[in-house]
């Protein structure tokens, strides 16, 4: 994975530039829709590059990033950070340049969504639902929206273009020639607008729309009905519910209509009524796939084995480890609520999942019970564990620490049946009592040896 040391550097320049004018009531949209989604580093930076736009100009003056590490008060890594998010939630695109060993980067503004297409925009709108809650979200909803004029009760007396304005005469076809070159701008210009965003859109390529048209009668949906617009909704669909083509199928055959085609509303009504039937009446969450660049230890090159796996579990999704240790099966529904559950409830990174994972499966006889899992998550939380090494090295202490538990209720060393990680025992051989034995224990100890092997024959 590329470190953020490896895009950007201190010394690096920049330059904001912006795709459209920004107005003033895109602050509002941008604290109260997006915010809560991207988070208050995010939220920051944006705010940041904009302000260093004037006002009403497309290009800002060109700057470093080692001003701006100063202006917002944090390191490389969380400005490039928020940086990959904002890209992500299509708020920013990123340029660079490379000339003779130095980099300059464009950071272009985008207009965020306005509320009209943010609220029914099915992604962001049933994240931010999830997020704030029922009452939160109702009541920004109302905020942004305004009571309608009774236009049903008034007659329109508006006057069109033609009954106001004539015509005159005629010009040379010159002077229209000559004219039509003044309309356009300079070389290397534009003009200064406003240009809305477009809603956030998934590769058409993450989805299998072969499998789903295998799966599909066509004279029960014809290939026709599926539209760009409507294969757009089934890759948004199939990302925020985590729905597969066999799947898909299902909801498409609920949702056709008797003029033979794809009623998009009543595809999103069936997906999310089948996810919150699944879920127990829940709504999807916005996570990272993997572990936040911010709380990655493993930045150079791995060399030993307990390094490449922290740097595995730093940069795999926790779904993907998940499958390895089941041996390529898919988890089940009540599996795949408990890992929601933990990156959701308990706030964990996906790299500490990923741990937490592997020290579940592998001491519970490769179950994944929910109160077991439950039980590790919330001392992890209260912990405050945010990156892969501490989580290891606590899964470690906490083993050590049930051992010599076990040891002061018996006489007898504790024999360990569960299977465990690898990493669990490094580093710790030195901690068994065999030194302490003395001659004489170590005979009687191999005389019992000895006669057990004889027993046993």
């Amino acid at each position: 994975m590329v470190q953020h040391w490896q895009e950007i550097l201190p010394i690096d320049r920049y330059i904001v530039s912006a795709n459209g004018l920004l107005h003033e009531y895109d602050r509002k949209v941008l604290t109260f829709l997006y915010q809560p989604l991207i988070g208050s580093t995010c939220y920051s930076l944006y705010m940041t590059l904009w302000s260093e736009l004037e006002e009403n100009r497309l290009w800002a003056e060109t700057s470093t990033h080692h001003l701006l590490m100063n202006l917002l008060g944090m390191n490389l890594k969380e400005i490039y950070e928020a940086r990959l998010k904002l890209e992500g939630m299509g708020l920013l695109k990123a340029y660079v340049k490379a000339d003779e060993g130095e980099r300059s980067f464009i950071y272009e503004l985008h207009p965020p969504l306005n509320p009209e297409q943010f609220f029914s925009d099915g992604l962001l709108n049933i994240y931010l639902y999830r997020k704030i809650g029922k009452n939160h979200f109702s009541r920004l909803k109302r905020f942004f929206s305004d009571q309608q004029i009774p236009k049903d009760e008034y007659r329109n007396v508006t006057k069109s273009f033609q009954d106001v304005f004539a015509s005159a005469a005629p010009i040379s076809m010159e002077y229209i020639q000559g004219l039509s070159n003044e309309m356009e701008p300079d070389e290397d210009q534009r003009f200064i607008g406003r240009v809305e965003s477009n809603p956030i859109q998934m590769d058409d390529s993450s989805f299998d729309f072969d499998l789903l048209m295998a799966g599909l009668n066509e004279s029960l949906v014809p290939k026709k009905a599926l539209t760009p617009k409507v294969k757009n909704a089934i890759s948004n669909l199939a990302f925020l519910y985590s729905i597969d083509a066999i799947e898909m199928k299902n909801f498409i055959l609920g949702a056709i209509n008797e003029h033979d085609e794809i009623d998009i509303d009543d595809l999103r009504k069936g997906a999310r009524d089948w996810y919150q039937f699944v879920h127990y009446d829940q709504l999807p969450s916005l996570i990272n796939r993997t572990q936040p660049a911010a709380y990655q230890v493993q930045l150079t090159e791995p060399k030993t084995p307990e390094e490449k796996l922290i740097r595995s579990y730093e940069t795999t999704p926790p779904l993907t480890v998940f499958k390895e240790l089941s041996g390529g099966v898919e988890p089940s529904e009540a599996n795949l609520k408990v890992l929601e559950e933990v990156m959701i409830k308990y706030k964990l990174p996906p790299g500490v999942v990923n741990v937490l994972i592997d020290v579940a499966m592998r001491k519970s006889d490769m179950k994944f019970a929910k109160s077991f899992v439950d039980s590790i998550a919330s001392h992890w939380a209260r912990k405050q564990v945010k990156t892969v090494k501490e989580a290891m090295e606590l899964a470690k202490k906490d083993d050590r620490t049930k051992d010599l538990k076990r040891g002061k209720s018996s006489k007898q060393k504790p024999v360990r049946t569960e299977l465990i990680p690898d990493w669990f025992t490094e580093g710790t051989e030195e901690a068994e009592p065999s030194e302490n034995l003395n001659a004489d224990t170590a005979a009687k100890k191999r005389a019992m040896e000895e006669k057990l092997k004889a027993f046993r024959k």
